[in-house]
Parts: structure tokens; C-alpha cells; sequence
């Protein structure tokens, strides 16, 4: 028997007898790091001024997409349970004219936070290195830093159900890959007052509602 196929011999019975790697285990504290794709899936009410489409018939507006750096972490209650939470730097959009106003372009910006709570499931054991998972929660918009060439730009808050998949690879006991996609429902009410510091658009609905993308690493504690 060559001295080889003796030392295959061993290490398979070694990688036999070894305890397996555990994934995820209920008390973990999981956190994730990557870059974040928003990407718009937008539309627009008419704009209006007193109920009149003075700004054109189809006069609406545009969100374009964006990247940032994302953090996510996730508490697990046991093996197939936790709680995950999304945090972002912030997210900076142009805003562009459609329709009427295609021809103008850009004409303002806004940045937002979109912190998102999701109860999530893993369905596979413990002990598998690669544990795909789904969540659904609640995702909370806030706008801020608004701005438009045509006056003064005011956007609502929102709050609206989020869905997720993703999946993560662990190369090691507390190192990983990860890729998740997910959807959110973000709505917002709009309203310009016009360079003349006076009149104002009647409010219109901007449905922003992303599919959103995320690749990073993974890191257990």
C-alpha cells in the first residue's frame, strides 16, 4: 500500500469523524456588508395645480437608481428563525421629468433612508454551508435633502410591507458569502411650491416600490 493512498485513507477517516461545521445556531448574531442596488420600479400621478394639468396632460416625474454601501444584521431565535434589520448609507436619487416633461430631464434630487425589519426563515439545517433564506416585514422611507430646479420639493415619509430572499455560502465557521434580492413597497406623497414662493402643485402620488439588490460577505459572532 503506497504511503499516498495511506494518507488519503486518514484524511478521509479524520473528515469523517470531525463534527460538522454549524452554520447558523439559535443566540447568533449575523451581520452583513455589501453593495446595495436600488432600482426603481416608478411611477407618477399627473401634476396638477389647483386640479388643472397646467404643467401638461401627462406632466410626471421619474426616479432614477442608485448604489450605496448596505449593512445588514440578523438575530437568530433558533436554527431557522431570526430577525434581520437593513441599514444603508444614504441612498441619493435624481428625480427627472416623464411624460410632458420629458424634455426637461433632471430636475431635483433627494436622498432617503429605507431601515427595513424582516422575520426571516432558513429551511435548511445547521450544520449545511449553504442556507438560503426568505423574509417578510415592514420597511420605513425617510426622505430628506430634497431638491428641484422648479421651486421647493416636499416628499412624505413611507411605510410599506418589504419581502426578501437571499442565500449565504459560509467558507468557515464565521465567514461567508452572501446575495439577497428584495421588494419593497414605497409610496410617497409629492408637493412643489414654485420658484414664485407662492403657488403650489396639488399633492402627487411618486411609486417608488424598488427591487433591490445586495452581494457582500457574511460574518457570524
Amino acid at each position: 500500500m503506497s504511503r499516498t493512498f495511506k494518507l488519503g485513507v486518514l484524511a478521509a477517516a479524520v473528515m469523517a469523524v470531525a463534527p460538522a461545521a454549524q452554520a447558523f445556531e439559535a443566540g447568533d448574531f449575523i451581520v452583513r456588508a455589501g453593495a446595495v442596488h436600488v432600482a426603481p420600479d416608478d411611477s407618477s400621478d399627473v401634476i396638477t395645480v389647483g386640479s388643472v394639468a397646467a404643467l401638461g396632460a401627462d406632466a410626471r416625474v421619474a426616479v432614477d437608481s442608485n448604489t450605496q454601501l448596505g449593512l445588514r444584521g440578523t438575530y437568530m431565535f433558533t436554527s431557522n428563525l431570526g430577525l434581520g434589520v437593513l441599514a444603508a448609507t444614504p441612498f441619493k436619487h435624481n428625480i427627472s421629468g416623464a411624460g410632458d416633461i420629458a424634455a426637461l430631464g433632471d430636475i431635483g434630487e433627494t436622498k432617503h433612508l429605507p431601515p427595513t425589519i424582516t422575520l426571516q426563515y432558513y429551511p435548511m439545517k445547521s450544520s449545511s454551508a449553504v442556507q438560503p433564506y426568505a423574509g417578510v416585514g415592514v420597511n420605513y422611507t425617510t426622505f430628506f435633502e430634497e431638491k428641484t430646479v422648479l421651486g421647493e420639493l416636499d416628499l412624505d415619509d413611507s411605510v410599506g410591507v418589504a419581502v426578501e430572499f437571499g442565500v449565504d455560502y459560509m467558507l468557515s465557521e464565521q465567514f461567508g458569502l452572501n446575495a439577497a434580492v428584495w421588494w419593497a413597497d414605497i409610496n410617497t406623497d409629492a408637493q412643489v411650491t414654485l420658484a414664485d414662493g407662492v403657488t403650489k402643485t396639488d399633492k402627487f402620488e411618486v411609486e417608488i416600490d424598488p427591487m433591490v439588490y445586495m452581494v457582500g460577505f457574511t460574518y457570524k459572532f
